[in-house]
């Protein structure tokens, strides 16, 4: 597979940011955040189509959060590509304090003024003691920087996580001002974002695709 690149700017690494698939607890609007339900039905047959299409990128290496419904994501592609998983606790969700285990309606009827500020992203701590969106990021570039750190120039990188953490991470890698992060769509389950690691004076990273459930082609721009 080809993939598209600037003409300005030499790719270096590519990392590949997988949401897991669907539980249970999703199809019932239910915070998961660190609690740990399993995989689905639909969950399993949304990674297992996942691996088809994902096994073209040859990935270096695969990397799950700890949390079943990631690493089970994870082991499915890994069976496809013939490859062992990487575990790495800042893959995570976010810790969502007392509203984990509850609905959506639930939490609107008892915290609305918080629920409808985290869910337009703003900086607050999910059921009174959970993480904020800025904690949550910082620590999942953190992970992602140990896991690059192993590879060579021009790998890719596969990142099997979360809806929330995967958006803070991208917001973070991609520099955009804390306010604009709700720019990003809802993550599906089993969609995938593909960045690039560019070179060009300093470090900078590029997003390629978002929530995408297919691959990249190339594309010539007239902004190229």
């Amino acid at each position: 597979m080809v993939f598209a690149q600037s003409r300005r700017d030499p790719v270096t690494r590519r990392v590949v940011i997988l949401r897991h698939g669907r539980t249970t607890w999703n199809a019932e609007r239910r915070f998961q955040g660190q609690e740990d339900p399993p995989l689905d039905a639909i969950g399993i047959e949304q990674a297992k189509r996942a691996a088809e299409i994902l096994n073209h990128m040859k990935f270096a290496k695969i990397v799950a959060s700890d949390l079943q419904r990631a690493i089970v994501t994870a082991e499915l592609i890994g069976m496809k590509t013939k490859q062992a998983i990487g575990q790495n606790l800042g893959l995570r969700e976010t810790h969502c304090g007392s509203w984990q285990g509850r609905t959506w309606p639930e939490i609107m009827a008892k915290d609305p003024e918080t629920l409808t500020a985290w869910s337009t992203s703003g900086d607050v701590r999910p059921g009174g003691n959970g993480e904020t969106r800025s904690e949550v990021a910082k620590r999942f570039v953190s992970a992602i920087d140990a896991e690059l750190a192993e590879l060579e120039l021009g790998a890719s990188l596969l990142v099997v996580t979360h809806g929330g953490a995967a958006r803070a991470g991208i917001s973070e890698l991609l520099e955009l001002p804390r306010a604009n992060w709700g720019a990003l769509g809802v993550l599906t389950n089993c969609a995938w974002s593909v960045l690039t690691e560019q070179q060009s004076g300093e470090q900078r990273w590029r997003l390629d695709e978002y929530n995408a459930g297919s691959l990249p082609e190339p594309a010539i721009g007239d902004d190229a």
